[in-house]
Parts: C-alpha cells; sequence; structure tokens
C-alpha cells in the first residue's frame, strides 16, 4: 500500500510539472484538452485502484480463510492428543488388571 501511495504521489508531481509548463498556472491557459486530460488521468486511476483493491481483497481473503483452517487443524490435534492419551490410560489400567488379577 506504501508503494501505491508513493507511485501516486510521484504521478500527482509530474502531473503538477508538467501542467505548470504547459499554462503558467494561469487561468486562461486551461484548455479543453487540460479538462480531458485530468478527467483521463481520475477515470484511469480509479480503474487501477480497482483492480489493486479487488487483488488485495482476494488475497486478504485466502489468507483468513488459511488462518480460520490453520485453527481448525490445531483444534482437531489437540482432541487427538486428547483421545491418544486416555487410550494409553485406558491400557494402562488394564494392564494392571491383567497383572493384578483378583480371584
Amino acid at each position: 500500500m506504501k508503494s501505491l501511495s508513493i507511485t501516486g504521489l510521484i504521478l500527482l508531481a509530474v502531473s503538477a510539472l508538467l501542467f505548470y509548463l504547459t499554462t503558467d498556472f494561469t487561468v486562461g491557459g486551461i484548455t479543453i484538452s487540460h479538462m480531458m486530460g485530468m478527467m483521463a488521468g481520475v477515470g484511469i486511476g480509479l480503474i487501477i485502484g480497482g483492480m489493486v483493491g479487488y487483488v488485495s481483497k482476494g488475497s486478504a481473503l485466502k489468507a483468513e480463510e488459511k488462518r480460520k483452517e490453520f485453527k481448525q487443524l490445531q483444534k482437531d490435534k489437540e482432541e487427538l492428543e486428547k483421545q491418544a492419551a486416555e487410550i494409553a490410560q485406558r491400557e494402562a489400567q488394564l494392564q494392571q488388571q491383567n497383572q493384578n488379577p483378583q480371584i
């Protein structure tokens, strides 16, 4: 996002420089071609901004999906470890009962 802002500021500075060189910032020097150029610049900026926003939102959604999946896998792992501990405990109890049978 920083690089996009820096690029926007550089392009704004270039456009201000070109505007200064062609009109000397006088109102009488502004022609219809300047207005068309500004509108075209805004349109291109909106198109590029929309594409960048779409891509960044898609990658953010994918990252969120991966985080959710990772949390679910961690929960599953904890449940399996608990089950394994319970099974080991039961086996140990069965072995003790088999070694010390009461008649």
